[in-house]
């Protein structure tokens, strides 16, 4: 093939094919969001097990915390990646928040002391940082690789391993302990085997190239683009491709109104959704508990609602992720999250209203709403929150862009997961919190009418608004 008869490097990536280094990006990408998911939800299930394995019985606010403070941390952490990589680059930063991740992950398993609460805390405060940076460098990393035509479900497929990270909590906590050994080694070895996913793949995103698009619109490098995409792919460019370079500043773009506006509705709609998607995960173990007869206690009542746990996962939270990843391309983001926050409200609603569905003696009626409101968060907004913020911000934000947005997700699952904690243990209860959470969807519903564009069929300097910075 002739120089002149190779594709401009932008024409390539977004009419490549969907094939290997698609894929080989997405399980790079894609395994880091299974430990997230596994590592932040595991907590819930980890809590109860400490105090029956012989701790002192947490307050209310030790609970909180425990449970909550990864995601405050996961803020900074998102904060801090998604700038890191729009001023270094995304090769030199990608796989640091994985190996800060292990680090926490293995320190709180293995060097916390017994009734160490606050220890545990502190390594849970490290775990977040790097989950938080995960959130803004494989969204990022994932979108500048993807073609046009599916790009939505390539983004989505990486942020869709969660649900099995969500998946395999319960089911590695019922293999424990249906084992039999000792429950002082049964939260040990569930928060190390948050670490095992992440070692896995670190050396292969340290490993990864930078990206072209970062290389062509920010470092201005032509040539170092088209050669990276060529061996990272093996297609063919030309290296004259559109190498114009983004000449206003990092900060002369975020202060534009359109860059503030779209920040509003991408990371006000992800606090939204996280509020109710991680105070209901995590606190999945009470909120299930009301499911369970009195009588019921101990182990056993554990046992009870890590089933009732695996079952809402496995046949509402996994099938939401993945149809939604399959069919945004087609559907579109807006709809898609305008349906689920509108499903959300109505479900979250009828448990508010209907107090006598949260008892022992409606187990399949709750279970079917509280299934139809798991389903609805990721066929809606918890897939779509993340597939949006590396598609409406430029490259020389577009870190920074998807670590805001993600760091406003963790705040509102911060404030969720601590709050909960206390609602339920108030006169307010699981009715009240329903109803705040239904509240907290029709929220959602329009911000997402009102300030979000759909990107669907979009190039991605169309959908970011880098045509503009380019004239």
């Amino acid at each position: 093939m002739t120089t002149e008869s190779k594709p401009e490097l932008i024409e390539s990536i977004n009419d490549a094919k969907t094939s290997g280094f698609h894929y080989k990006t997405w399980i790079v990408s894609g395994l880091g969001f299974f430990t997230d998911a596994y590592d932040l939800f595991i907590i819930g299930v980890v809590t109860s097990i400490l105090v029956l394995s012989g701790w002192n019985k947490f307050t209310t606010l030790q609970s909180s915390l425990l449970d909550s403070t990864a995601l405050l941390s996961a803020v900074i952490g998102a904060l801090i990646f998604g700038r890191l990589i729009d001023k270094l680059g995304r090769k030199t930063v990608y796989g640091l928040e994985l190996i800060i991740l292990i680090v926490g992950a293995l320190g709180s398993a293995f060097l916390t002391p017994l009734n160490g609460v606050y220890v545990l805390i502190i390594w849970r405060f490290i775990l977040g940082i790097g989950i938080g940076g995960d959130y803004a460098t494989s969204s990022t990393i994932m979108a500048e690789y993807s073609n046009t035509a599916h790009r939505g479900k390539l983004v989505g497929m990486v942020f869709s391993m969660q649900s099995l990270g969500l998946l395999a909590g319960p089911l590695i906590t019922l293999g424990l302990l249906y084992s039999g050994m000792s429950l002082s080694l049964v939260w040990k070895l569930l928060l190390a085997f948050g670490a095992i996913p992440a070692l896995i793949v670190v050396y292969f995103r340290r490993k990864m190239p930078e990206t072209p698009r970062y290389l062509l619109r920010v470092k201005g490098d032509a040539e170092a683009a088209v050669k990276n995409w060529e061996k990272y792919t093996g297609i063919e460019a030309s290296a004259d491709a559109q190498a114009e370079v983004i000449k206003k500043s990092w900060t002369q773009i975020i202060k534009q109104k359109e860059f503030l506006i779209t920040l509003v509705g991408t990371a006000g709609a992800w606090f939204l959704m996280d509020w109710a998607l991680y105070g209901n995960s995590i606190m999945s173990s009470s909120m299930l508990g009301v499911l369970v007869p009195s009588s019921v206690t101990g182990l056993d009542h554990l046992i009870r609602t890590t089933i009732y746990s695996a079952m809402i996962f496995g046949f509402a939270a996994f099938p939401g992720y993945w149809l939604a990843t399959f069919t945004i391309d087609r559907i579109g983001r807006k709809t898609i999250q305008s349906i689920g926050f509108a499903a959300m409200a109505l479900s979250f609603g009828i448990l508010g209203v209907f107090h006598q569905l949260l008892s022992p003696s409606y187990i399949v009626q709750f279970l079917l709403l509280y299934g139809m409101s798991y389903f609805f968060i990721n066929f809606g907004p918890n897939v779509t929150t993340f597939i949006y913020p590396p598609e409406v911000f430029p490259t020389k934000v577009r870190g920074l862009g998807a670590g805001a947005s993600a760091a406003g997700g963790k705040i509102g699952a911060f404030v969720g997961t601590f709050l909960n904690a206390i609602i339920l243990r108030s006169s307010i209860g699981e009715s009240g919190l329903f109803m705040i959470l239904a509240l907290l969807a029709a929220f959602g519903l329009i911000i997402t009418l009102v300030l979000l564009p759909e990107p669907k069929k979009l190039d991605l300097d169309e959908s970011s608004g880098e045509k503009a910075l380019l004239v």
